[in-house]
């Protein structure tokens, strides 16, 4: 993934059958499948890639089980079978989540469920336990037959508290399910940009490129860096921009309504006590205002979240202080002798849902489903424009595959390849069992010298693709960083080599969780901009820009505090 390989091919090649604008995963997504059917696509974001609202999910590969009572039967149906795809092509990246739905009452909201999916009444009701209980059997019924994850399963107060002793001894009864946890969309991203990369030559993919107006037929594109611009002649435009995407039509020469999106927020805790009471469970739960939110174990950190408030403007999505002071106050509800504080947050981040413009009563009961918006070709714009509106995180693949299908249709091509079972990035061969972990770790150890425990490292990490990284890293002098040892200068060389980092944000939110995670300090940050410097050929004085800029994105849009 070079960049300046990638902006002097498009000069050279300004036609393309397909611009994808906009590299979130629904961009991405798109932009695989059609390069796989073989047509010649350029995929632009104004940004990093999974820079806006596929960075700021929940983590989860879920099939919704809530929208179930807003009637989106076909949604849950769709998702659920889509998020046991990721779990079996993304096993490095999407596993099975053991999730814990906490119940305070037995027979609230029987009445309520049926009247919202009739659209009779929007005014929430907790949700008691037969409710939840009629909802799992359909989930299960939609998901049973791949036999990827689980049935659900109930416990009563008693068997509960045993099992989760910090839990409020108010419960009735809890019931456990199973949905899918992504640990690092971002970098499941990145797998499906290489992915291409390596499959299709004929393809560009360019990030800080931004879609700015059309000219004579033409999308005239900006380089964000050098101020550069580039002309494209496409076929078709989609745009993928997700809650931009009303922005990104302005550019292009027409007034759209066709986001009304929602923005949600999340804390990642560093509360080891709170982290022992989940026991690796997803919590997930009805607040006292009859919010669903939910505390998520991540690595050693626990993510809580979620907010779902109308926003005009994505670019203004910052967590804020009220939102945190909820978040906190959320906790008492499930795990009241848990005490949670400001100083035990890490990173807090916020994004907006790509929703469809809606009239729905309340936020909550606003369609998650996806659906495409056509305009049609209009005086000298010759190509149409497709815009990619809602859509969830787990149903990416389905996403696109609509997309790419009605493109083929528009360009007259056909299909050649399906995406349901393509493995993706490193989890193509991908060790599922003890037995053939211990033998990959063995086989890739003899050929690089690397030391097991280094490369059990990076196989968590990257998946398969650690055999790149180990024997990269195997070829020069390698050494740990002084501040951060489980992290190499090797193994950020090459991820700087091969994931066109521009930034040195890049790395540290959407190449790697180090930030997320609070693993950062003022030294290692150091220590990183040296090795990403070197690799980019920085000045000092471009490396004295990259740090600050870099501080004040963490401080400001994140409240991250460095040691």
């Amino acid at each position: 993934m070079d960049r300046t390989e990638a902006l002097s091919y498009i000069d050279q090649n300004p036609n393309f059958s397909v611009l994808v604008i906009g590299a979130g995963i629904n961009g991405i997504g798109t932009y695989r499948d059609l390069a796989l059917q073989g047509l010649d696509v350029l995929l632009v974001e104004r940004d990093d890639f999974c820079a806006g609202a596929s960075a700021a999910s929940s983590h989860m590969a879920h099939g919704g089980v809530r929208y179930l009572e807003n009637g989106e039967f076909r949604l849950v149906r769709e998702a659920v079978r889509e998020r046991n795809l990721l779990i079996e092509n993304a096993p490095h990246y999407v596993t099975p989540l053991p999730t814990v739905i906490p119940m305070f009452k037995l027979f609230s909201g029987i009445f309520n469920a049926p009247l919202k999916f009739l659209r009779i009444m929007d005014k929430p009701a907790e949700r008691g336990a037969l409710v939840i209980k009629i909802g799992l059997m359909v989930y299960d019924a939609y998901t049973g037959r791949q036999g990827t994850v689980p049935k659900h399963e109930f416990m009563l107060r008693q068997k509960a508290l045993a099992e989760y002793p910090r839990l409020n001894p108010n419960v009735l009864c809890i019931a456990r399910y199973f949905d899918g946890a992504i640990s690092c969309p971002e970098r499941l991203c990145v797998d499906l940009l290489r992915d291409v990369e390596q499959s299709a030559p004929h393809v560009r993919a360019i990030n800080y490129l931004n879609a700015i107006s059309t000219e004579a037929g033409a999308v005239i594109l900006r380089d964000e860096l050098t101020g550069e611009e580039h002309e494209i002649h496409p076929k078709l435009v989609i745009n993928a921009a997700g809650p931009w995407i009303d922005f990104t039509n302005q550019n292009l020469g027409r007034q759209t309504d066709f986001i009304g999106g929602t923005k949600g927020s999340h804390l990642i805790l560093d509360h080891p006590e709170l982290h022992a009471a989940i026991k690796g469970k997803e919590f997930f739960f009805e607040n006292d205002d009859g919010r669903i939110v939910l505390i998520f174990p991540l690595k050693d950190k626990v993510l809580i979240g979620t907010s779902d408030l109308y926003i005009e403007n994505p670019d203004e999505a910052y967590c804020t202080d009220e939102e945190v002071d909820y978040f906190i106050e959320m906790i008492d509800h499930v795990f009241p002798d848990i005490k949670v504080t400001k100083e035990q947050i890490v990173y807090r981040f916020s994004g907006v849902r790509p929703l469809p413009t809606s009239d729905a009563a309340t936020v909550g009961q606003a369609s998650r489903a996806h659906s495409i918006e056509t305009l049609a070709p209009e005086g000298e714009r010759k190509f149409p424009i497709w815009s990619l509106v809602g859509g969830k995180w787990t149903s990416f693949r389905a996403f696109a595959e609509k997309v790419t299908d009605m493109a083929l249709d528009f360009l007259e091509r056909d299909r050649y390849q399906s995406t349901s079972d393509l493995p993706i990035g490193g989890g193509a061969g991908y060790p599922r069992t003890e037995e053939t972990r211990e033998a990959w770790l063995m086989e890739l150890h003899n050929q690089s010298g690397l030391p097991l425990p280094r490369l059990e490292t990076l196989l968590d990490r990257y998946g398969t693709r650690a055999a790149e990284i180990a024997r990269f890293a195997a070829a020069g002098k390698d050494s740990p960083f002084t501040d951060l040892p489980s992290y190499s200068r090797y193994e950020i060389a090459y991820l700087t080599r091969q994931e066109m980092i521009v930034h040195l944000d890049d790395l540290l939110l959407r190449r790697s969780l180090l930030a997320m995670l609070g693993q950062l300090s003022h030294a290692l940050l150091g220590e990183l901009a040296d090795v990403v410097g070197e690799e980019l050929g920085w000045s000092d004085e471009q490396k004295d820009a990259e740090l600050q800029r870099t501080l004040e994105i963490l401080e400001k849009r994140h409240g991250a505090r460095l040691a």
